[in-house]
């Protein structure tokens, strides 16, 4: 039996997006102009988005006074990490995990726009479940 691929026409629309940026801006520019872009380019997609929204955090039912601000929430499902660096390195990978973990959310996807000639991109599915609530 063949497995289903999580958000496989969400996350499709949202790296071809983060292509369209990155044919119309290439390499070499700051993280915040990227996100600018991608938010236009979602809008304009039609992609359901969140920018930098501020998610709580918990332990043992408490809220904390930390939180989250992952670049992009879309499809309200699928939490995008941008980046802006010459290669992705563990520790970028090991935020997008922790904003999974701390989220609950099913998949999130990192995107590193500074990686030349093509932008670099990799899927994380939670394997656990935690509870969260969007800040006001």
């Amino acid at each position: 039996m063949k497995a289903s691929i999580l958000f496989k026409d969400e996350s499709y629309r949202i790296i071809g997006a983060c292509f369209e940026v990155y044919k119309e801006k290439g390499n070499g520019f700051l993280e915040a102009v990227y996100q600018e872009c991608l938010a236009l380019e979602f809008a304009e997609q039609n992609i359901p988005f969140i920018e930098k929204t501020r998610l709580r955090l918990e332990y043992k039912g408490r809220e904390l006074k930390q939180t989250y601000e992952p670049d992009f929430l879309c499809f309200d499902e699928i939490i995008v990490e941008i980046k802006a660096v010459k290669q992705l390195a563990d520790e970028h990978r090991a935020q997008a995990i922790n904003y999974l973990k701390a989220t609950g959310k099913q998949l999130g996807l990192l995107v590193n726009f500074g990686h030349y000639p093509k932008i670099e991109h990799e899927r994380f599915v939670n394997q656990t479940v935690s509870r969260i609530s969007r800040l006001s």
